[in-house]
């Protein structure tokens, strides 16, 4: 069978507009029925202030999906600024979730997380060199033909749009460093808004270079009011022995709309 993913993001439970909204998680589990995905990936930001009681709600609806999950932190998924962000920043989510760097493997699916949330930081992220290796290390491991994924909290391509949202640190290095260790697929989120694109599409790549398929997914939560018009969805990743498809879901008026497809050959 065909590796399909659920990917979502920026749930931002505790938030005043995050999913505390009865009506969007049930459209999220109609949808993840109808799926039927091999695995749902969530790409951070469960919660909204990094507290207890929001990690534990984020986490009991994500296990209601009953489907496989892989789970990364995003920046808001730690403590508020205080000593807690420094001393043991992972210690909610790793008290859900085990890991904050995950990876899931089967024949037909390998996807590995990566942590890019550094507590001084914040909200632009940035992969250690040590998780990079890690990472590049996992994607070596992964089956024959099977669909290497990796999954990072923060962007790699964005919209246009949200400017202020500034990127991963030192991307290009990150993103070459991945595709040459077998990465097809990389997905995220943090802009709560959706982009995906293949590295062909910005960077002339040489003879023998790999390219990989960049999908921001847009998000569940809109933690600030002002963001009233931002779209809420996910993205499905479907995949066969040719190609990658990335179909976006929009949530409006109470249903979902696939309001794009792009498809792109596998390297």
């Amino acid at each position: 069978m065909s590796p399909r993913i659920l990917h979502v993001s920026d749930l931002h439970f505790g938030a005043r507009n995050g999913l505390d909204d009865g009506q969007l998680e049930q459209g999220i589990l109609e949808l993840c029925r109808r799926v039927e995905p091999t695995l749902v990936v969530v790409s951070g930001d469960l919660t909204h202030g990094g507290r207890p009681d929001e990690h534990d709600v984020a986490a009991a609806f994500l296990r209601r999906l009953d489907a496989p999950l892989l789970v990364i932190p995003g920046n808001h998924d730690i403590p508020p600024f205080s000593p807690a962000r420094f001393t043991h920043p992972w210690r909610e989510f790793e008290r859900n979730w085990g890991t904050t760097q995950p990876v899931n493997a089967s024949p037909e699916l390998h996807v590995v997380g990566v942590n890019s949330v550094r507590p001084l930081g914040y909200q632009r992220g940035r992969v250690r060199p040590v998780d990079l290796d890690r990472a590049a290390a996992a994607l070596a491991d992964a089956a024959p033909g099977a669909l290497r994924v990796v999954a990072v909290h923060h962007h790699l391509a964005s919209a246009p749009w949200r400017w202020r949202k500034l990127p991963l640190v030192a991307r290009s290095r990150v993103l070459e460093r991945l595709a040459t260790a077998g990465a097809e697929l990389i997905v995220g989120g943090h802009t709560h808004q959706t982009a995906v694109c293949e590295r062909r599409d910005f960077e002339v790549l040489a003879d023998g270079e790999r390219s990989c398929v960049i999908a921001t997914a847009p998000g569940l939560g809109r933690p600030r009011a002002g963001r009233r018009h931002e779209v809420r969805g996910v993205l499905v990743h479907r995949a066969d022995g040719e190609s990658i498809s990335v179909e976006t879901h929009a949530w409006n008026d109470g249903a979902w709309t696939l309001t794009g497809t792009r498809t792109f050959r596998r390297s």
